[in-house]
């Protein structure tokens, strides 16, 4: 009988996950990174302890909470704070993957003797034909979370079970009920993690560690200054509302120069590009490209994003140019754009650099 760490978070996902591989007969055990926890003593919407606990035990399966706070603060909300003040738009969740919740469970794997980890995504792990392991998409797009995931490695991915990936939300909560878990109806988490109230913004200026930008300059795309904003942090590509301009048009951010302190406004019309330099990138179905190759592809660029069809041609060591067939809107640097191929296996991904006009 294999032994399998399933990660706990205190949401039906990962319940379900674990009441599901003890039915199929593996021995379960759970547990929560603990990785967050704020002043007046809230944590992360990733580790609600009292919540997981309870689902243990009406599993009967042994619990554990590891803490990596520390690690999560190094890896995570700093970074997140830094984006943020040098004007691009992180996805904290990208990195929180990789860094703390797969690495942190291998580490609770190894010292249990454990031969998997698992945890509660909707997405299904693929090994393709040439022997490396891949995400592919969930069957109810609605839940796919595999642009997430991209940045997972081999070792990692073939030591991980996701249960979840054929299944819909509704499914997996009649599950639960059917099972009596006490989380069967407890709503989805919808913001980033550790901002529990959904605004970032507070949370950046209560626990940044440097002087956070003040107020600049909004100027079109010839430089001509349009008005005043509160500060960079406000803001992000693609934002219509809260801007404070009447410019007699329906007005965007479209870039973000954190160096002179401005915000570039301009109509939806200028949110639309072909081309995006990429960089920090991991490849999961194939090896990574050589300098001057070049494959066919679908391409989100943010999690939300359908995907688009694309040309990525790969620079150098660390660097790809996606030429896409159609303009893509709202590229942002910071983001991620990920790389699916014709089955929605992901193929790869990296960080958006520069978005070229």
């Amino acid at each position: 009988m294999a032994k399998v760490i399933v990660g706990m978070s205190g949401g039906v996902d990962s319940a379900v996950t674990a009441y599901l591989l003890k039915l199929a007969g593996y021995e379960v055990v759970g547990v929560t990174i603990r990785t967050w926890m704020s002043s007046d003593g809230k944590e992360s919407r990733c580790c609600e302890i009292d919540d997981a606990r309870k689902v243990s035990w009406k599993l009967g399966i042994p619990y554990y909470v590891s803490n990596c706070i520390s690690d999560f603060r190094e890896y995570i909300t700093k970074p997140f704070i830094d984006d943020y003040l040098h004007g691009v738009t992180p996805n904290p969740c990208v990195w929180c993957n990789k860094y703390i919740k797969w690495d942190k469970m291998l580490d609770s794997a190894n010292v249990m003797a454990a031969d998997y980890i698992a945890t509660g995504h909707y997405a299904s792990i693929i090994k393709k034909d040439n022997g490396r392991y891949t995400v592919q998409k969930a069957d109810f797009a609605a839940k796919d979370q595999t642009y997430m995931l991209y940045r997972l490695t081999q070792d990692q991915l073939a030591r991980t079970i996701m249960p979840l990936g054929k299944l819909s939300k509704d499914e997996v909560r009649e599950i639960a009920r059917q099972a009596g878990l006490p989380v069967a109806e407890k709503a989805d988490s919808q913001e980033i993690c550790f901002v529990t109230d959904g605004n970032y913004v507070d949370y950046i200026e209560d626990y940044a560690e440097t002087d956070i930008p003040g107020d600049g300059l909004f100027v079109d795309e010839d430089g001509n200054v349009l008005g005043h904003h509160k500060g960079i942090i406000h803001y992000t590509v693609g934002q219509r509302k809260g801007l404070g301009l009447a410019l007699g048009f329906p007005a965007y951010v479209k870039k973000i120069d954190a160096v002179n302190n401005t915000v570039i406004i301009g109509d939806e019309k200028s949110l639309y590009s072909t081309e995006l330099i990429c960089k920090d990138l991991n490849f999961m179905s194939i090896p990574e490209l050589k300098s001057g190759e070049r494959i066919s592809c679908n391409v989100k660029v943010r999690y939300h994003h359908v995907g688009q069809p694309a040309e990525v041609l790969m620079l150098d060591s660390d660097k790809v140019k996606i030429s896409f067939i159609d303009p893509v809107r709202a590229a942002s640097p910071g983001q991620s754009a990920v790389f699916y191929d014709e089955d929605n296996c992901v193929i790869g991904g990296g960080i958006i650099e520069t978005v070229l006009d």
